[in-house]
């Protein structure tokens, strides 16, 4: 399991306090399924994905992107926690969602793609290279329950 320092805690902190979940959260999941459109297999019965104005317009879009956000924030406030916070997430898209888990990786792709665009200057090399440690150790988690 990946170990932050203090300093790397309180760098994540930061960029995490200067995010707004339900600003960013919709943009992020928007960005998965228009740069990996084969993730729209997962989401049936959010209707009319199939072309980028639809996702962009569909309210399920936003809501899960706010809901995945929402699970970071347990990642934010559970840094020595990983792998027990998110053990029963991981379960669900392992044993009923059968969700590659290659995808927990492009996802934080696109997390640090949409943060950085948020952030701008203050997204500086050392603190995207944190962040992408942060993110690394957050899908490590989620990969915990794969066999």
């Amino acid at each position: 399991m990946v170990k932050l320092t203090e300093q790397e805690r309180l760098t994540v902190r930061t960029v995490w306090e200067n995010l707004d979940i339900d600003e960013i959260g919709p943009q992020i999941w928007t960005r998965v399924l228009i740069v990996y459109p084969w993730t729209e297999r997962y989401f049936g019965t959010f209707g009319d994905i199939f072309t980028n104005t639809a996702i962009l317009n569909n309210a399920k879009v936003a809501a899960h992107g706010k809901v995945v956000l929402n699970a970071l924030d347990k990642a934010v406030k559970n840094m020595d926690r990983l792998k027990d916070t998110y053990a029963s997430l991981s379960r669900l898209h392992y044993e009923e969602l059968n969700v590659d888990p290659d995808n927990f990786r492009l996802l934080a792709d696109c997390i640090t793609v949409t943060v950085a665009c948020k952030l701008k200057s203050a997204m500086n090399p050392q603190v995207q290279a944190t962040w992408q440690k942060f993110l690394s150790a957050v899908v490590e988690a989620m990969n915990s329950q794969y066999k």
